[in-house]
């Protein structure tokens, strides 16, 4: 479960429970909006500020205020790739967990990678968030900060691109904390809000099949990427233990009824480890794996980690793999490789942890 924050956090609220708590106390619900905004588009971090210029009625609510916060999130690192393009942060929380939350800017936009929880129970054996286990989910309103963080300080050097798309691939298995995900993806592309198209957040899995159906039944209209990066389960198992819960067959399974019930495409993550699973009869039995599903599939060479001997595959034969399901009928692309000499690369999040979860 999320820790329990000392006072409700305002982020945490949806327009809804929001108007209805200014309704309650005794705030016509005309005002909702003005403080929506202030939270979610002006990502202000005092609703006390003279500058927002909010109605008397809403100046007298705030100074009346009791028990309630707004997420706000200490920075206790700043780091900077030397590719110019990729920023990391690492960010307390009110209990004094850490996460690190990730910038990366392309041409004309830039993409925040979110963290959804402190550490993670899924134990991927490459992964440096999976090595250091699971400490506690983040709330709403923790996610939403860190979209908001990496807003203001975009406006705040100056960036013409603003914030444009979102990817939960951060710390934490987003489908582990399915509610509170939705919940603060469900914000943040409000339109009243930071407005984020929908289309452009991507939320990662590594098969967890009851959040990939219910993404499906609740027809939910951000893309999903999968994690597979083995052809059997007992190759998969090896890297991902949640293999045993969730076998490759039943990802798959779900994958399937994930397509025919949204008909959106889905994209898998392949992690390349060297002589581990990047031969070529891997790529086949992948393209074997997913024919007849709407796939799209990302090539990931493995980024370093100190919890994890194997090695990154050679260029050759990441391209002979890329072929392989080029030739095979599904698009393929090779992840670009961003913010790796920082730790900022897939796999390569990790924070401090304290020695257990308040």
């Amino acid at each position: 479960m999320p820790v329990e924050a000392k006072s409700i956090s305002l982020h945490d609220l949806s327009y809804a429970a929001l108007d209805q708590l200014l309704t309650d106390d005794g705030v016509r619900a005309v005002h909702t909006r003005a403080i929506w905004q202030a939270l979610h588009r002006k990502g202000v971090q005092d609703l006390a500020e003279t500058s927002l210029n909010l109605s008397p009625p809403l100046q007298r609510w705030i100074a009346g205020l009791q028990g309630y916060s707004l997420d706000q999130l200490g920075i206790r690192e700043d780091i900077k790739s030397t590719d110019g393009l990729t920023r990391k942060w690492l960010l307390s929380l009110e209990d004094g967990q850490t996460i690190e939350t990730v910038r990366m800017a392309y041409k004309g936009r830039n993409t925040a990678c979110l963290s959804s929880q402190v550490g993670c129970a899924m134990g991927c054996v490459f992964c440096a968030t999976g090595q250091m286990g699971f400490i506690r989910h983040l709330r709403p309103g923790e996610i939403i900060a860190q979209a908001l963080h990496v807003q203001r300080e975009l406006k705040e050097a100056g960036s013409e691109a603003g914030l444009r798309n979102l990817v939960m691939m951060g710390m934490g298995e987003p489908l582990h904390n399915y509610d509170s995900v939705m919940a603060a993806l469900e914000t943040l592309t409000d339109p009243r809000g930071l407005n984020i198209t929908p289309s452009r957040v991507s939320v990662s899995t590594v098969g967890v099949v009851p959040g990939i159906l219910r993404m499906a039944k609740e027809q939910r209209p951000y893309s999903l990427a999968v994690s597979l990066h083995g052809s059997t389960n007992e190759e998969r198992a090896e890297l991902i233990p949640v293999s045993q819960r969730w076998p490759l067959s039943e990802l798959i399974a779900a994958c399937r009824q994930y397509g025919d019930e949204t008909g959106k495409k889905i994209f898998f993550a392949w992690t390349l480890i060297s002589e581990s699973n990047d031969s070529p009869d891997h790529a086949q039995r992948l393209a074997a794996l997913l024919e007849g599903i709407d796939a799209h599939v990302n090539l990931i060479p493995l980024n370093p980690t100190t919890g994890f001997e194997g090695k990154t595959s050679q260029d050759f034969t990441v391209n002979t793999f890329h072929k392989i399901l080029r030739d095979a009928g599904i698009p393929t692309t090779i992840r670009q490789r961003r913010g790796i000499d920082v730790a900022a690369g897939c796999g390569q999040l990790k924070a401090p942890r304290l020695a257990k979860a308040p």
